[in-house]
């Protein structure tokens, strides 16, 4: 499974790829503000700043809604790197722009989906990715991760699609161990998520023996 980063944040970006774990990352207007980056221009700058940071896949997404918009944006921001990845909402224009951008070899992330039938539209529509919001689902008591098993499943039946996974709204330790084994080809997640995958506190203790016990034959050592 792949990981990628959700956040705009650069450092939390540079971090997870420290790390050698990261293989892409998402981010939205709602990221992009939390880190006070607004204006066009600084949008598509700050873009540019990741895609130095990181080898590939960066979901940059539209903030348009009518067709025309969402293509002249999304072609505008595929201009910034062949890194980027065009991020169109799942909407009936956002459909035809998916197909717009499969004909002309730009990568999509279809965004906002929450049922097997819109992941099912964007992948016939030649979408690279769809996205699956499982924590938002969660908050209105559904099991988001019954909808990621039941997109591998009808995924499965049809590798022509060829359009892969991508677990969104990836809240905790447990959501990201789960996508992993029902199969998501992709889960996104903020930079604390890897880190608390990271930690166990008999990893703390195991580490806390051994370098008592090296100190203890350094100082014998000494004595020698």
């Amino acid at each position: 499974m792949k990981f990628f980063i959700d956040t705009a944040n650069l450092g939390d970006i540079a971090q997870a790829y420290d790390m050698g774990i990261l293989d892409g990352v998402t981010t939205n207007p709602s990221l992009m503000a939390k880190e006070n980056i607004v204006g066009n221009a600084n949008i598509k700058a700050h873009y540019a700043k990741i895609c130095d940071i990181v080898e590939d896949k960066v979901s940059a997404e539209v903030l348009s809604t009518d067709l025309e918009g969402m293509i002249k944006e999304g072609e505008e921001l595929a201009a910034i790197s062949p890194k980027i990845v065009v991020k169109i909402p799942m909407i009936k224009d956002g459909l035809k722009a998916i197909k717009h951008f499969s004909k002309k070899g730009i990568r999509t992330n279809c965004t906002l989906i929450f049922s097997a039938g819109q992941a099912l539209l964007a992948a016939k529509a030649g979408a690279t990715y769809v996205s699956p919001f499982i924590g938002r689902l969660d908050d209105v008591s559904q099991d988001g991760m019954l909808l990621i098993e039941e997109i591998k499943e009808i995924f499965s039946q049809y590798p022509e699609l060829n359009t892969e996974i991508l677990a969104a709204s990836v809240r905790h330790t447990m959501h990201l161990l789960k996508c992993a084994k029902v199969g998501a080809d992709v889960a996104t997640c903020p930079l604390s998520v890897f880190e608390a995958l990271l930690n166990h506190p008999l990893t703390d203790k195991g580490l806390a023996q051994f370098i008592e016990a090296a100190k203890t034959m350094q100082e014998e050592s000494a004595l020698v």
